[in-house]
């Protein structure tokens, strides 16, 4: 077998004898247009039953950027909550950690946090076990209580505005 050559199989010949169609440029960041720079953000992605996914921050842009998320209903009850905490409590400290919107007093810690679940928004005082009376949600941390929020409930708006009121005045959890 010395001195020949092996045909290399059909495919291949029949690949490279095949005319090559134009390569498109490549796009980079300095190619892409203005269009594509602008396009509008997308919504938030949505988490296990239904909590938004707001990126962390601190202020009342995040916190409103995450009750816009909120789905359906939930939606109303965010901006009722945030409405309520804000008139009972001026100047209070807000954030979004962990997907969930907290309330404090700045350089205290939080006092209150919610979180959207797939059939209620849970409310969580972090020193509830303190307030008067005791939100009606048990946790297994001795000192949190909790409020859980349903489509058809009424809320109590003088309560919430109670307890609200209660626990800002109560040291605040450091997270």
């Amino acid at each position: 077998m010395a001195g020949t050559t092996q045909n290399p199989p059909a495919k291949v010949v029949a690949k490279a004898a095949a005319p090559r169609s134009p390569r498109k440029p490549r796009q980079t960041a300095r190619t892409k247009t203005a269009v594509d720079t602008k396009a509008p953000a997308s919504t938030p992605k949505l988490l296990a039953g239904g909590n938004p996914q707001i990126p962390k921050g601190e202020g009342d842009a995040p916190v409103q950027a995450y009750i816009a998320a909120m789905p359906g209903w939930k939606h109303e009850v965010g901006r009722r909550l945030d409405a309520i905490i804000e008139r009972t409590v001026p100047g209070v400290h807000k954030a979004v950690k962990w997907n969930s919107p907290f309330y404090g007093i700045d350089g205290d810690g939080w006092f209150l946090s919610y979180h959207c679940y797939a059939h209620y928004v849970k409310v969580a005082f972090f020193r509830g076990a303190a307030l008067r009376p005791v939100p009606p949600g048990a946790s297994r941390s001795q000192d949190t209580r909790y409020l859980d929020i349903r489509q058809h409930d009424t809320l109590d708006e003088a309560q919430f505005a109670a307890w609200v009121k209660q626990a800002s005045q109560l040291p605040g959890e450091r997270m």
